[in-house]
Formats: structure tokens, sequence, C-alpha cells
């Protein structure tokens, strides 16, 4: 165990760079990554499992206790990403197919590493974690319509595969996860420490697989899909910080609902495109995972040396959940 946990420790603190190596070696080794993208969508599942496991009943008191901020954050959240994602992939002329994957990356529920990223940039922890969690939950029937809503004139939409798809691999594992840790919350403890091993390798392996699976044309539009992807996630931090703060909530609030915005669950997307999509459509979703990690690590570091000026009590009462 203590191997496993310092290995754990390991991969949790080098998230980023990690996910930048995986993409690295898919762009050098596309043929032996392709091969790994049947394994994407178990991966996700077991993710997400993880995910469940790191979540309370209690994370979600949030809700009755401070529903504006969490309304609020839930509306940016699947609204300014989705409609950003259109936006910037219908202005840079994309194909059906990418245009997909950047409304599909933008209608995903918050990524798990966002909480990490609140919790360092000394904002609202408990906030985050209401929003992931709630966001998640709520993912199998608004990720299919806002995919259906704004992608679906430019490329068949399945919206039944797709809410079935989330069902599976999103809904039932983060639903058995609360159910054992509330089941068997002792052993689940002394678990918790090592699921980045689990998590930050299998998002390396989907990094990984995408990438190689598109290596040829990733080489050619590159440079323009990786400035959307940037835009991207820039708008999602800056427009859900803004939303925030004209609702009137306090800093601590703004950066968290900032950063979960920005953050997206990128694995998600990418599966979802693989398997109802093609390919090319999980390549903003790979590119996503490389950045949003990076740029949220920048985003810790700017904040975490100004503080926030409104911590309150709720921002302890949630614990940030890891990978």
């Amino acid at each position: 165990m203590g191997v496993l946990r310092r290995a754990a420790d390991f991969v949790g603190s080098w998230f980023a760079l990690l996910v930048l190596l995986g993409g690295v070696v898919g762009m050098l080794l596309p043929g032996a990554t392709s091969t790994l993208s049947p394994a994407i969508t178990p991966l996700l599942g077991l993710i997400m499992f993880g995910m469940g496991l790191t979540l309370r009943a209690r994370d979600f008191s949030l809700v009755l206790r401070r529903p504006w901020a969490v309304l609020i954050g839930l509306v940016a959240q699947y609204l300014v990403m989705p409609l950003a994602g259109w936006a910037i992939g219908s202005a840079f002329g994309f194909s059906a197919a990418l245009l997909a994957g950047m409304v599909l990356v933008g209608s995903t529920p918050g990524g798990t590493a966002s909480n990490v990223v609140v919790y360092l940039s000394r904002g609202h922890v408990a906030l985050s974690v209401t929003m992931t969690s709630v966001s998640t939950l709520l993912a199998p029937l608004l990720t299919p319509l806002l995919v259906l809503w704004l992608a679906g004139s430019s490329l068949p939409v399945d919206f039944l595969g797709l809410f079935w798809s989330i069902v599976k691999v999103v809904l039932i594992p983060v639903v058995l996860g609360i159910a054992i840790r509330a089941a068997l919350p002792g052993l689940v403890e002394r678990v918790l420490p090592l699921l980045p091993l689990v998590s930050v390798l299998g998002i390396v392996v989907v990094v990984a697989a995408v990438v190689g699976a598109n290596a040829s044309t990733l080489a050619s539009v590159g440079a323009l899909l990786l400035l959307a992807v940037v835009l991207h996630n820039a708008f999602g931090l800056l427009l859900g910080y803004g939303a925030a703060r004209l609702a009137g909530l306090d800093e601590a609030s703004r950066r968290a609902i900032g950063v979960e915005v920005g953050m997206q669950n990128s694995g998600l997307a990418a599966s979802l495109a693989t398997a109802h999509f093609t390919p090319l459509a999980a390549l903003p979703a790979a590119l996503f995972s490389v950045w949003h990690n990076l740029s949220g690590a920048a985003v810790a570091s700017f904040w975490s040396r100004r503080p926030s000026g409104s911590e309150t009590p709720d921002t302890d009462t949630a614990e940030p959940a890891r990978g």
C-alpha cells in the first residue's frame, strides 16, 4: 500500500504533464496507441466509479443551503461552454465532426480535477464539489439535448444513444460509488488515496488513444484546433467567473464557478465522440484534456497568492475529489 500510495501521490502531482506525455506518445506511436480506443469507454466508467467513491450525501446539501449559487453555476456550465464551443467551431470553419466535438466538450459536466484546482485557488470547495456532482447527474439529459440542438443540423445525433451511453458510463458508476461509500465507509476511506492512480492513468490512456487515432489529421489542423481549445477554455473560465460576479456572489464562489465552467469532463466527451461520431470528433476532447489541466494549474497558481476575501465555513464542508 505504501508503494501504491506514493505512486498515486506522484501521478496526482504531475497530472498535467502526464496527460501531455500521453498526447506526445500518441503522436509518436499512432499505430500502437490507436489500438487502445476500445478501452476508452470502460476506463471512463471506472474513473466515474472512482468519482462516486469520493462523494457523500452532504456534498449535495449545498443545493438546499445556497441554491442561488448552485443554480448560477449550473446555468453557466450548461450554457456558456456549449454555446462557446459551437461559436468557436463555426467561426473557425471546422468540419461537421470537429464542430460536433467542440460542442460535445462544451456540453459535458465539470471534471473532477476542477475540485482540486478550486481548492488550490482558495475558492469555495463545497460549491465546486456540488456543481461537479449535480452537473454529472444532469448530464444524461442535458448533454444529448445540447448536442442535438447545436450540432444536429451538421451531423446526425442519436439522442437516445447518447442518453443511454451517459447513463451506463456516468450515472450508474457514480451512483454505485456513492452507495458503496455509504455502505462501507471505512473500506472506502482506505482506498481513496489510491484513486488518482486509476483516474490519472485512465485519462492518459484516453488521450494517447484519441491522439494516436488522429495523428495525421492533428499534424495538419493541430495549431488551429489547439487555438480553438485554448479559447474555449478561456471563455469558460472568464465568463463563468463573470456570471458569478454579475449575480453578486462572493469572491470564493466566483472562483469556484469560473473553474467549474472552464474545466470539463473531457474524458466523457472523448468516449461519446468515439462511440457515436468519428475518431476525429474526439480530437477536441483530447486536446482539451491536456490544455485545461495546464491552464487550471496556472489559474490555481495565480489565485493561490490572492486571498479570496470571503471564505465561508461552507468552503471546508467538502473534500476535493482527486483525479
